[in-house]
């Protein structure tokens, strides 16, 4: 930071630490046991939307990089724009493969940064569900930030969320995941795929 920076109030940006998404696994634990919530095996990652060669270079190592793990064959990725213009790549595993989850979603934001789409990425989705009554909730990833935050959706709630049950998850996570402490970057995600 430079001494214009300092005068004027400006902060430097915290730095991107993907290796914070390797909290996920001890988080699920503590969320599981204390809050009943267990991982769907679903997860993304949204960025802006971008167009051009680049991109598709991009979505194509993408999809042979994750394809290279499934056995079955089968599409473990899926890319989807949403009203919104943003573009979201989602990852199915089985529940209990949150590991390897991450390591899908670790592996996407890598690429795309190391690809220059560092500037176009927003977050990256977890996705758990109410062990008694099926209730949504994501664990999302600000890239910018390096932080996350809970995101609780109201089943049926027309774009309602559950502020009780994010401030409850805050506090069950506080000491396995670095949190967002500006409530207002809590930003909702209204129909993020993997909720």
């Amino acid at each position: 930071m430079g001494f214009l920076d300092v005068i004027l109030g400006r902060s430097k940006p915290v730095r991107p630490d993907l290796d914070q998404l390797f909290g996920l696994p001890s988080a699920a634990v503590t969320l599981q046991a204390a809050a009943g919530f267990a991982p769907t095996g679903l997860g993304s990652v949204c960025f802006a939307s971008v167009e051009g060669g680049a991109f598709a270079r991009v979505r194509q190592d993408v999809r042979q990089l994750l394809d290279a793990d499934t056995p079955s064959g089968g599409v473990p990725v899926e890319f989807e724009q949403d009203s919104y213009g943003y573009t979201w790549v989602l990852c199915r595993h089985t529940p209990d493969a949150l590991a390897d989850l991450v390591n899908d979603l670790h592996a996407i934001n890598t690429l795309l940064q190391e690809s220059g789409f560092g500037p176009q990425l927003l977050c990256s989705l977890t996705g758990f569900a109410g062990r008694d009554d099926g209730a949504p909730l994501g664990l999302v990833y600000l890239y910018k930030r390096g932080t996350f935050y809970p995101f609780a959706p109201v089943p049926g709630g027309h774009e309602r969320r559950d502020n009780g049950l994010e401030l409850r998850v805050r506090g069950v996570l506080a000491d396995d995941l670095r949190i967002e402490d500006d409530l207002t970057r809590w930003f909702p995600v209204w129909g993020a795929p993997g909720l």
